[in-house]
């Protein structure tokens, strides 16, 4: 362990770019959801195709995660990391052809680009921030929370101020892509081709298949796909809720931005909390009662909307950083941290992408949205058991 007192001063280049990156790594996914509607009606999709929609990106980041650290290896973290926000801007780019294919393809792309800031960013810190994990971790995680946020809050006041299309809002998001680009070009330009990176398989390190048969490393990868399940379920499609419940499109999105603001402090708090603690039993199971009790809440009293959506936002956005932090502590070192986080990413991922079409599809058989918010109570009730296996004192090998 890092001693405290011989730690580095934080580099606040490197920290602006690391904020950057991960604020770009939700808005095109969540940008998606206040507009769904109006996309509903203009391409005349189903709750099932919307619900592949919002699927896409997520089943991107669990096919492609496995691939990323033998790029990083291959070109360097910083150089892949600049390149996928360019691959960013493309996806945004495609989104602006008036094309349901287009649209489609559009998703496929920003989805593909994000699923490799998923894997490299949490290496980034391992790497370059090692005696202050804990707390770059839930900068890190704020930084996905507030992405989210902003972009649940802000992409119909900001399309509707400046007269935008739907298409026009979602690629408006663009322009952070662009920012992030500028930020890290320069420094993939000064990196070296093969930068030292945490994955394993670094210095003839042999990759392990005996973390695919650990109980322990498959309770983490659990907590990852139903933490992740539920989170872009419900980031897809609050907003088409509270529009079924009375409310107007925008009035959703606000009510999902205000899940995300608050859950950026339940990711900066969570890190902090369970570093802290032997076990984290205790922290991952009231995570999940909060997303339980606050779905419950939306079937049995919808009035209560705003009370519900803040109990949500604290579990999700508590439950990211938490199981960023388990890849940490439930391993040894940093290259088998970047294997588990491989494997969660990977199986969990293709878990969550069940969420959005799952939901879209429960809609369309039901009628009503109560059968949907029940299964998500019952994801949460998983994710729970998960939790508490995953929060034991042990390591994965």
């Amino acid at each position: 362990m890092p001693n405290p007192q011989m730690r580095r001063p934080l580099a606040a280049g490197a920290v602006v770019a690391l904020v950057l990156a991960a604020l770009n790594l939700r808005p095109a996914v969540v940008a998606v959801s206040p507009l769904l509607g109006e996309i509903r009606a203009d391409a005349g999709l189903s709750g099932t195709a919307a619900g592949l929609l919002t699927t896409l990106p997520v089943l991107c980041f669990g096919i492609l995660a496995p691939v990323t650290p033998a790029l990083a290896r291959r070109w360097g973290l910083e150089r892949v990391l600049c390149a996928s926000l360019v691959v960013l801007c493309a996806g945004f780019a495609l989104r602006l052809v008036p094309t349901t294919a287009a649209l489609f393809a559009g998703t496929v792309v920003a989805g593909s680009a994000i699923a490799f800031g998923n894997v490299l960013l949490p290496a980034l810190v391992k790497r370059d921030f090692a005696d202050r994990v804990g707390l770059m971790t839930g900068l890190y995680s704020m930084s996905l929370s507030g992405g989210a946020a902003l972009a649940a809050g802000l992409t119909i006041p900001v399309a509707d101020a400046v007269g935008l299309d739907w298409r026009g809002a979602l690629a408006s998001w663009g322009l952070l892509a662009v920012a992030g680009v500028l930020v890290w070009a320069p420094r993939a330009l000064r990196s070296p081709v093969a930068a030292p990176v945490p994955f394993r398989g670094d210095a003839g390190l042999p990759v392990s298949r005996s973390l695919w048969r650990s109980p322990l490393a498959w309770a983490v990868t659990v907590v990852m796909g139903t933490q992740s399940l539920s989170f872009y379920a419900t980031n897809a499609w609050l907003p088409e809720i509270f529009v079924g419940l009375g409310r107007t499109a925008e009035a959703g999105g606000w009510l999902l931005a205000l899940g995300n603001m608050v859950g950026i402090a339940g990711s900066f708090a969570t890190p902090v909390l369970a570093g802290r603690m032997q076990r984290q039993r205790a922290i991952g199971v009231a995570l999940v009662l909060l997303v339980g009790g606050g779905l419950l809440g939306l079937v049995l009293a919808p009035g209560a909307a705003p009370l519900w959506v803040v109990l949500i936002g604290l579990g999700q956005g508590g439950g990211i950083s938490l199981v960023l932090t388990l890849m940490a502590l439930r391993a040894r070192d940093a290259a088998r941290t970047s294997e588990l986080s491989g494997m969660a990413q990977t199986a969990g991922y293709l878990l969550a992408a069940l969420g959005p079409i799952g939901v879209g599809f429960a809609h369309d058989a039901s009628g009503s949205w109560t059968l949907p918010l029940l299964l998500l109570v019952g994801v949460a009730a998983v994710q729970g058991v998960a939790a508490w296996f995953a929060g034991r004192d042990a390591y994965v090998d």
